[in-house]
């Protein structure tokens, strides 16, 4: 795709107290998004990578399973993440739990989050390769 950049910027600004930020990317974003350290008055940043990657992947999912003329109804994404003890605190598993409505083979919904998280989802591919990716799946 020509003129398509790899390219993805985000803007932080500190809020003067805490561990507040406000962020927002290059295109437009209502509202803006508060990253809070402490997490009192927003998603950790932590809590804002497995935000990312349950956006991402949950995006995926909805892309593959249309593609395939199996358009969900609903879809949660559920992301849990288990941290080192001692720093630095990374991530060293990622769960995420599919809940998927409409009527959708079982197999496909499967077959699109395992390509989501094995092969498409850029924000999964950014990370540490050791991290493991769990997964299961819902479809109601």
């Amino acid at each position: 795709m020509a003129g398509v950049s790899n390219r993805r910027a985000v803007e932080m600004e500190w809020l003067g107290d805490g561990l507040r930020f406000r962020g927002a990317g290059s295109e437009p974003v209502t509202p803006d998004v508060i990253l809070d350290g402490d997490s009192q008055d927003g998603p950790s940043p932590t809590q804002a990578l497995l935000l990312a990657a349950g956006g991402c992947a949950g995006a995926d999912v909805v892309h593959i399973l249309t593609k395939m003329r199996q358009p969900p109804s609903a879809l949660r994404v559920s992301v849990s993440g288990i941290r080192r003890q001692e720093d630095p605190r990374r991530f060293m598993e990622i769960h995420f739990r599919f809940e998927v409505q409409g009527e959708i083979e079982r197999a496909k919904v499967e077959h699109a989050v395992k390509l989501s998280v094995e092969k498409y989802c850029s924000v999964l591919h950014s990370l540490a390769p050791d991290i493991t990716v769990r997964h299961d799946v819902e479809v109601a």
